[in-house]
């Protein structure tokens, strides 16, 4: 490695961050880190108490420092040694946005060395099947600055047979729910948060009766078998002893949201509910692991935020049966991927996620090709979301055009 220099840039909420450059002698590679807007506690810090400017100030006199003259084909070694100038559990010395930023742009600057795609680069011959993409088609909760209580209304195309099909599918379905938002909402005009969700003035289970209708219709319809899932984010509804849903004006105990919970599954058929405890909430997840987790996708993300160590706590309380994965929450890379190698050898569903705060950098996709992640929550519409899925078509047909990964029991 012979350079690392950073820069501030803007991502998809416009406001700031880093974009990191790797430079060797053969090659180049390049990443900009996202944020997150429902952050979990367990998260490494994005910046250091300075900010982007400070982060920006460790790379020049410290982080480029170190790292210069290392092999970028050692991302592990990389890695290691990003966390060692930093020193901090938590990364708030140098900040997990410029851990992220520098350790992506080494794995694309390894990738360019060999010229090869970083799918390849990751996977090698075993990345030959396309993921599943999860797409959040009506945004609420702190994603918006109006509307429902719950965070993210999702589909997922379980009938598609490629992933043409299946992101054509997610767009279908984003346009069929606006148009009768439309109806039933006469103050909407079309709005959407941040994650190019629509965002209307109506309550959870209005929104969950036109999705699951529309679903069940474009099954009918087109043949297509469209699964519903929730993200609740319930972390950002907890008190410290209620759930506190205010669109509503409704608050539920721990007990009355685990049946809130169960019922939103048995009345609408969510095959797939992220988050739907508060973030210390061990025990109410393995109850619901334990009642529907053979038939939903129970997936923890602020609950797990991508820590090794908080997963094998939830694996032996047996909380969840799937798991978010941001590489950010995390800060490098390496440390993700051991979450992923233990999600995956116990049998945990890896779901690897965009953040709300997004670029058109597009590696995400390569991510969930190279290590074989059954699903990516890549979102829907806008620019930042698009040019994910239009990888994946890229992905797809520089690999024949193969088939799609085989979905967990609880989709099928």
């Amino acid at each position: 490695m012979e350079e690392v220099i950073g820069r501030k840039v803007f991502d998809s909420r416009g406001s700031e961050t880093i974009e990191a450059e790797v430079w060797t002698r053969e090659s180049v590679g390049r990443a900009i880190a996202p944020s997150g807007k429902s952050i979990g506690r367990n998260e490494v810090r994005a910046f250091p108490k300075g900010g982007v400017s400070e982060a920006l100030a460790k790379l020049k006199k410290d982080v480029s420092r170190v790292l210069k003259g290392k092999n970028s084909l050692n991302q592990e070694e990389i890695d290691s040694a990003i966390l060692r100038v930093d020193g901090t559990e938590d990364l708030s010395s140098i900040g997990g946005s410029l851990a992220f930023a520098v350790s992506m742009a080494n794995l694309e600057a390894a990738s360019n060395y060999w010229e090869t795609p970083i799918y390849k680069y990751l996977g090698g011959i075993r990345a030959r099947e396309l993921p599943y993409p999860l797409g959040n088609v009506v945004g609420g909760g702190s994603h918006t600055m109006w509307g429902a209580d719950i965070q993210e209304f999702l589909v997922l195309p379980t009938g598609a047979e490629d992933i043409y099909q299946a992101l054509e599918t997610n767009i279908e379905i984003h346009r069929l729910v606006g148009e009768e938002l439309k109806k039933l909402d006469k103050t909407f005009t079309g709005g959407k948060g941040d994650e190019g969700a629509w965002a209307p003035n109506l309550k959870s289970d209005e929104i969950l009766e036109v999705m699951s209708r529309i679903c069940e219709n474009y099954e009918k319809d087109v043949g297509m078998e469209v699964r519903l899932g929730i993200d609740l984010a319930a972390s950002s509804l907890w008190n410290g002893k209620h759930y506190h849903y205010k669109r509503e004006g409704i608050k539920r105990s721990p007990e009355e949201q685990m049946e809130y919970v169960i019922s939103l599954i048995d009345e609408y058929g969510v095959k797939y509910i992220e988050d739907p405890f508060h973030e210390e909430d061990f025990d109410s997840f393995s109850t619901l692991t334990e009642e529907k987790g053979k038939e939903v996708l129970i997936c923890g993300d602020d609950l797990f935020t991508t820590n090794k160590e908080r997963l094998e706590t939830g694996m032996k309380r047996g909380a969840c049966n799937s798991l978010i994965i941001k590489v950010n929450q995390v800060g490098v890379l390496s440390k993700a991927l051991e979450t992923l190698e233990v999600a995956m050898s116990s049998g945990y569903i890896p779901i690897i996620s965009h953040r709300s705060g997004e670029s058109c950098d597009p590696k995400i996709s390569h991510l969930a090709v190279g290590l074989r992640i059954p699903i990516a929550k890549i979102g829907i519409l806008g620019g930042e979301r698009v040019s994910k899925a239009n990888e994946l078509i890229r992905i797809w047909e520089d690999l024949g055009s193969p088939k799609m990964v085989e979905l967990p029991k609880q989709l099928r």
